[in-house]
């Protein structure tokens, strides 16, 4: 494969994780190694930043704002939900994309993002194939919800399950406190996988867990919920449920459709805004049992604790970073790095591999069922055994009067 010699330029996308800056880090430091990358480049709010050429280059910040940029939580460089239409209908997006590129010999593109944005990745790869423009895409993947095909987990991923699993031991313990008694429901993003609800299970497994774990794979009963969350407060006077912001009931219907209009309002690409779950069955089980109740959404806190993060996480979200440039330099377009678990030396090695980003765009990995417990208690010892290895190793921002210190970008505009 020859050489391949321009500018590269790299971009964020859709929901921010508490890791998703590491992989910027990893970006940003192994193109700026690179003879044959002339300039490195990072997108104002992701795709448009390219298309309104609203772009920083990166050479002007320094090394030490890259290693603060690992343990930054949210998009440093600010994110967007963007869709672009598909190029047989509107090629409007892409010419201009083709105009920017050659404007300023950008040859390398890559994008740090979900489903939605493999799906970017793509169809920006395979208009420029179809134009004879020569440039390397490449895909790092980013989701805390866990959901990209073909990938044992994703960054950002161990980092939210650590932090659910440590937030729900700590509500249990709250919840103990008084001789009243209570029932809790936390809800937890993740609107047709439940890996992050599923990272309450982590939280029974240290020995303060909740008793109903409710994820988006199986539909849900608000009957059977009722009566469970009744007996349970009956023998136990308390009662935790965990439960995804996107479980239905049997019809697809979002529960959080029966207290709430917020589902109705659809983002760019066509997915409804959930939110208010929590408060809903909270209300319902004080109906039902007449206990003291609390809903608590985890809401952003789960997707920005930087401060509770998985050292192999971030580890594992830079090398996502520096292989996909890698990857690229050495002739590779089209593909999104993914990572392989190999446990063949009897612990847990992260290793990378490539994926066509076809398979990638708008596919989602869910939860097996079989891993799901049938009496809604939990999960069992498979995820256990899977989501462990993710949450190992503390990482937190060094700390500077006793606060934080996070990377601030200069922002210089190329």
């Amino acid at each position: 494969m020859a050489i391949l010699t321009g500018a590269a330029i790299f971009g964020q996308s859709g929901g921010p994780t508490s890791v998703i800056n590491a992989s910027a880090a990893g970006v940003f430091t192994e193109a700026l190694k690179q003879g044959c990358i002339t300039k490195v480049y990072g997108m104002a709010h992701g795709i448009r930043g390219a298309l309104d050429e609203k772009f920083y280059d990166m050479s002007q910040e320094d090394p030490e704002t890259f290693e603060l940029m690992k343990t930054t939580p949210s998009s440093a460089l600010g994110s967007v939900r963007y869709k672009l239409a598909k190029a047989e209908d509107n090629e409007t997006d892409y010419l201009r994309l083709l105009e920017v590129f050659k404007k300023y010999d950008i040859r390398y593109f890559f994008y740090n993002g979900g489903n939605d944005s493999m799906d970017t990745c793509n169809k920006i790869s395979k208009f420029m194939q179809k134009s004879g423009y020569e440039i390397r895409v490449m895909g790092v993947p980013k989701t805390i919800d866990n959901d990209l095909f073909g990938t044992d987990h994703c960054p950002g991923y161990g980092s939210a399950a650590k932090y659910i699993a440590t937030s729900t031991s700590e509500v249990y313990h709250d919840a103990r406190v008084y001789d009243t008694g209570m029932v809790t429901i936390l809800e937890i993003m993740g609107r047709n996988a439940g890996w992050l609800t599923a990272a309450a299970q982590l939280a029974t497994f240290n020995g303060s867990g909740p008793d109903l774990i409710y994820l988006p794979e199986k539909p849900f009963d608000m009957e059977d919920f009722l009566g469970k969350v009744e007996a349970i407060y009956k023998k136990n006077k308390n009662c935790i449920v965990a439960v995804s912001e996107g479980i239905r009931d049997k019809n697809g219907k979002y529960i959080s459709e029966y207290g709430s209009d917020l589902a109705k309002t659809k983002d760019s690409f066509g997915h409804a805004q959930l939110g208010g779950l929590a408060s809903t069955l909270a209300n319902l089980c004080k109906e039902r049992t007449g206990a003291k109740v609390r809903g608590i959404e985890f809401s952003l806190l789960q997707r920005a604790a930087a401060h509770l993060g998985s050292k192999t996480d971030v580890e594992e979200s830079f090398m996502a970073g520096q292989e996909a440039v890698r990857a690229a330099v050495a002739g590779t377009t089209d593909h999104m790095v993914a990572f392989e678990r190999d446990m063949s030396s009897g612990s847990y090695v992260c290793k990378t591999k490539l994926l066509n980003l076809s398979e990638v765009a708008n596919t989602e990995k869910t939860v097996p069922l079989s891993w799901i417990k049938d009496d809604d208690s939990g999960l069992t010892q498979d995820f256990i055994d899977y989501a462990l290895p993710l949450i190992q190793g503390e990482s937190m921002p060094p700390m500077v009067n006793g606060l934080p210190k996070f990377a601030k970008l200069k922002k210089v505009f190329a």
